[in-house]
């Protein structure tokens, strides 16, 4: 999460918004991004009340109007996040190939790269999805006409809550969403590494 978040901030900062950099979130350092509630609290609470476990990281600030290439700046700095946790999760595919099939090392060692890989690749999954305020939609933003903009507006200020809600009215098909992403990212991984 931490560097999803900062992939945010780094290419905001590359387009001209200083704001992430201003407020200390271009860092390596996990406490710049972790947020009570969505890092800790809410994951728990989902966990204890068996429904789907999700969380976040405390969003990178963007100011949209220090952007250049205004709404398809957003979606660049939107991308940003997602293609990280695509790349790790390939970094992450690339060891579990390497451990499994090459090192054969202990099961530990294999058991970690299966959680870096799924992990990363729910988060990309996840944030695709094109639904206010997820970084999917920032994309769904940049394409779509004016009334559809509109529409992602008012959704954008019910924000977690109306993500809370979906995940739980429409959670099995968002699953099955995620997985095909995932599914095909694992395709591709192994297309590419064998």
């Amino acid at each position: 999460m931490t560097l999803h978040e900062l992939a945010h901030g780094f290419v905001a900062y590359k387009l001209g918004d200083t704001t992430a950099k201003d407020l200390g979130r271009l860092t390596f350092n996990p406490k710049a991004h972790i947020d009570p509630w969505l890092s800790v609290i809410l994951p728990l609470l989902l966990l204890i009340s068996g429904g789907p476990i999700f969380g976040g990281a405390k969003p990178v600030p963007i100011n949209t109007r220090q952007l250049k290439y205004d709404e398809w700046g957003f979606a660049l700095v939107a991308i940003a996040g997602p293609l990280t946790n695509f790349i790790l999760a390939f970094i992450g595919y690339i060891f579990w190939y390497l451990a499994a099939n090459v090192f054969h090392a202990p099961a530990v060692a294999i058991t970690f790269w299966t959680y870096w890989v799924s992990v990363n690749l729910g988060f990309f999954a996840f944030n695709l999805l094109p639904i206010p305020p997820l970084d999917g939609s920032r994309v769904l933003y940049a394409l779509a006409p004016d009334g559809i903009r509109h529409a992602m507006e008012k959704l954008e200020s019910f924000g977690l809550i109306f993500i809370i809600v979906l995940v739980f009215l429409a959670g099995a098909l968002l699953s099955t969403v995620i997985g095909a992403i995932v599914g095909w990212a694992l395709g591709l991984f192994q297309f590419v590494i064998g």
